[in-house]
This record gives structure tokens, sequence and C-alpha cells, in this order.
């Protein structure tokens, strides 16, 4: 078999080596065939008609994703779209991705069916059936709806509530409703957009992800700017033009802020009126750093609001989460966690400000203090109320 690589975006890469201090999974394991350089080798060795084995299947599966190497090449290898597009070929054959894992997440573009299934985990949550170690948001049984407050002369944005993230930290879609309302903006949440589909480019399931990201322009039309509080889904928003190929998906891209990167830009009526007492520092998630390339943002958004901003001493190295990645490789994940959980204990924070829900999940899994920037920001807003 072969992957459908392009070999312009294969034969980019000069095997430098640069990127392997960036590579998590090399990191911890030391394996060239668990680095970036190593992978794309074999990917060459697979074009060439080498056999997918055992071991050249494992070390595709367990790139985390984080493209924490592209930022590091400087021959701008696009290691992310060859990695989507690896397994792609894989999926299509059944090499990757199996069944139980195609069908849970099918169940992220049916509100309806999340709903339901978050429901019941809430209620296992409740009678202690949900292991301590996921550390999971406690899941409302109920949860109000985000209303619109479109209007405003200042003017409206769409709020990107997504799939889990909605079902489980709504509580982080209110706190950013409340902040852009603050700052002077009509919001819309897009409660007719569901899933964006990361996590299917990141499974190989490229034509549902192509699908899904077809679904969310089809729900957000107009001219009004995106505005997305995690980072994974943001990542992925901002490249439907690569992921679809048209010229209308990149004009929706460009539509598609950050949060944090949105109200620095546009910060309105915004005002750091109260200072919270703590010293916070940033984990960057590798989508907002590596991918949209706009983390600096969310350390303009927090500076005027919090008492002090520490940064980590590891150069933005992954934290493990992965979007699926820590439930389908636990052990890998535990170990890369664990270099990132030593980097905020020796920055020794009050609390660690993550822009992305899995980030703090894993994180939090590991006793770490994590809330989302935008909370925080909201929790600053309302003590000066």
């Amino acid at each position: 078999m072969t992957l459908n690589l392009d070999p312009e975006e294969l034969a980019s890469c000069v095997q430098c080596g640069l990127c392997l201090s960036h590579c998590p999974t090399f990191r911890v394991t030391g394996d060239e065939s668990m680095s970036p350089r190593g992978r794309i080798a074999l990917m060459r060795r697979v074009e060439e008609g080498a056999p997918i084995t055992a071991e050249v299947k494992r070390s595709f599966e367990t790139c985390v994703q984080c493209r924490g190497c592209e930022t590091a090449c400087p021959s701008g290898v696009k290691y992310g779209h060859l990695m989507e597009q690896t397994r792609e070929a894989l999926a299509e054959r059944h090499e990757i991705t199996p069944v139980w894992q195609r069908v849970a997440l099918g169940a992220l573009d049916h509100p309806r069916l999340l709903s339901a299934g978050s429901a019941a985990l809430g209620v296992a949550q409740r009678v202690k059936l949900v292991p301590k170690r996921l550390s999971l948001p406690i899941i409302p049984l109920r949860s109000k709806p985000l209303k619109d407050s479109a209007g405003s002369p200042l003017g409206d944005v769409y709020l990107f509530t997504g799939c889990v993230m909605d079902a489980w930290q709504r509580d982080v879609h209110r706190d950013l409703q409340y902040v852009l309302e603050q700052a002077g903006y009509g919001v819309i949440p897009t409660t007719n957009a569901s899933c964006c589909g990361a996590l299917h480019t990141h499974a190989g399931l490229g034509n549902r992800s192509r699908a899904m990201a077809t679904n969310v322009m089809n729900a957000l039309v107009g001219n009004h700017p995106i505005i997305v509080d995690s980072a994974g889904c943001g990542a992925a928003m901002k490249e439907y033009g690569q992921l679809l190929g048209t010229d209308e998906a990149e004009a929706f891209s460009l539509r598609v802020f950050d949060a944090a990167e949105w109200l620095v830009e546009h910060p309105g009526n915004l005002n750091s009126s109260e200072v919270l007492d703590l010293r916070v520092a940033v984990q960057d998630p590798c989508h907002l750093r590596h991918v949209q390339r706009v983390h600096l943002a969310t350390r303009d958004l927090l500076r005027p609001f919090v008492r002090e901003l520490v940064e980590l001493d590891d150069e933005g190295l992954c934290c493990g989460a992965g979007g699926s990645y820590s439930a389908l490789e636990p052990e890998m994940a535990g170990l890369i966690r664990e270099r990132k959980v030593a980097s905020i204990d020796r920055a020794n924070p009050d609390v660690v400000a993550s822009a992305n829900p899995g980030c703090s999940m894993h994180l939090q899994a590991a006793g770490v203090r994590s809330v989302h920037p935008i909370s925080l920001v909201a929790q600053a807003l309302r003590c000066a109320e």
C-alpha cells in the first residue's frame, strides 16, 4: 500500500534533527521512530513499498500530533498535514481507529445523543462509578442554554460552542459570553453548529471531518467573527481551507479567532478594574502555540487582571492530552505529563491557565489546579461589579 503523500511535502524534511527536542514522545522514549524525523523516514519507506508492520503502525499511532516540531523546523516541513494524510490512509484500510473509537466519535456530531450520554456520565459520577483519576469536570445533569444577545452597536460575534465542551464545560462558554458582553459585543451562541471535526481529523476519519467542517460552515453564515474558547477547535477551524481546499473555506477560516486573540485585538470596553491576587502560570495548548501561533495573546489578556504571570521553563512542550490521545495512549500521555507537571511545580503558581479543555482535564487528573484564562478574566470583572 501507499499513503498517497505529497512528494514535495515528504521531501522537504532534510533529516536535520532540530525537531527532536521538541517532540514529546521522543523526549520520553529516546526512540528515533517516535520522533518526527523518524516517522517521516517511515512514511518514505512505506511510499517506496515497505510493508506496514506493527512497529510502523505503532510509530504513527503514538504521535500526539502536537506539531511542536513545526515551529522548530527551519525547512517549514508540514508535518501535521503529512501525519493527517498518513492516518487517513491507514484508517481507510482499517489499520488504525477501531470500530469502538469510530462509534464514540460519531456521537459528537449528534447533540441529543451526546447530551444523553453526558447526563448518564453525570449520574455515574454522583454514584461514585467514575474513577477519580480521570478528573473529569462535574458534568451537569441539566444546563440552561446560552442566550442570544445580538444587536450591540459595537457589533455581534458568534460564540462557537462545539460538542463535548458545551456538554461538559458550558460554564467556560458562559464566562466567555459575559466577558464579550462586558467588552460591548452582542453574542450569538452557535447552537446550530456542532462538532468541528478536529478529533475525527486526528483519528484519520478524513471524509467525516470534511463533512463536519462543511456543516459548521453552512451553519455560521454571514460575516460575523467566530470566537472560539477551545484551542483545538480553533486550530481545526482555522485550517478548514487546507482541509476542504476551497476559497470558501479559506474565507471562513479568516473569520475564526481564539477568544484571547480577539479580545486583545478588539478590547472594546473591556477594562481591568479588578486584579486577582493570584500567581498564574500559563500553559500553552499545543494547537494554540504551534498551529494558531497566537499564544502570546493569552498573556496580554491576563496581565491586567492578575497579580503575577509566570512562564514555565519547558518551552511549551506538550502536556500529553492531545485531544483523545490521553484516553487512547494513557501510559505515554502520563509520561509526557510528568515533565509538564515538573515544570509547573518549579514555577510554583497558585493556578495554571490553559485555553484548552483537554489540557485542563489532563492536568487536573495529576492534581494541578487548572482553569481557563477567560474564566479568570470573568472572575476579575465580576469582582469589580
